[in-house]
This record gives structure tokens, sequence and C-alpha cells, in this order.
């Protein structure tokens, strides 16, 4: 018995298609053994069972409805007919009548005024230095 076991486990080694399978070698497999298994359960393919039988039934046809009721529309109302319109009479233009042009008249001119700009004191500028600071990322190096 072991030596049949020992044949078979060296037989199946032998073999690289099974000994190095992957998944989707796995997952083909496994498909193709479902629907052989299919068809020998539901009688299909090879393992058919008996013949289908086949009954001819006899054809019915319903009877065509009636056609539809004629239905007349009402006659169209009469054609609305206006009348042109009268002809534009213009009469004579009126003369134009230029009168006199008026008169210009001046105003005084206006006055000057002159205004003296304010004096603003600025404050004196103030001149600071850097902290020392004993830190390494104060120093100058750091930031730049």
């Amino acid at each position: 018995m072991k030596s049949v076991a020992a044949v078979a486990l060296i037989g199946s080694l032998m073999l690289p298609g099974v000994a190095f399978a992957g998944s989707s070698t796995d997952a083909a497999l496994g498909l193709g053994a479902f629907a052989v298994f299919n068809q020998i359960i539901s009688g299909t393919g090879v393992f058919g069972g008996g013949r289908t039988v086949v009954v001819e039934r006899p054809v019915v046809y319903a009877p065509a409805p009636p056609p539809p009721a004629v239905v007349y529309a009402p006659a169209p109302p009469p054609a609305v007919v206006y009348a042109p319109q009268p002809g534009v009479v213009y009469g004579p233009q009126p003369g134009v009548v230029y009168g006199p042009q008026p008169g210009v008249v001046y105003g005084p001119p206006p006055g000057v005024v002159y205004q003296t700009p304010p004096v603003v004191y600025a404050p004196a500028p103030v001149y600071g230095y850097y902290p020392r600071y004993p830190h390494r990322e104060y120093r100058r190096g750091y930031w730049e």
C-alpha cells in the first residue's frame, strides 16, 4: 500500500499542470465541472434523455373588429375679409418762422481762493536690530 501511495505521489509531481495550477486555472476547471454536472442532471447534451414530443394545435383567429363609425366634422367658418385702409392725404407743410437770436449774458468771473497746505510732521525713523536668539531656527541661514 505504501508503494502505491509513493507511485501516485511521484506521478502527481511529474505532471506540471496539476502541480502548479494557479487560481485562474482552478476557476476554469471548476466552471467546466459544474457545466458537465448540470448537463448530467438536466438531461441535455450527450446525456439527453427521451425525445421531445411536439403537439400541433389548431390556429384560432379572432374576428376582425368592426370598422369605426364615420364622424363628419362641421363645416369651417366663412373666410374673414377686411376692407382696405383708406389712403393717407397730406396737407401743405407749414412755413418755418425764425425769431431773433437771444442775447448772450456773461456773469462775473469766479473768485480764486488759495489755501495753504497743512503742515504734517512725520515721526522720526526708528532703527531696530534683530534680537539675538540662541536657538538654531532663528539664525540667518535657516529661513532662506
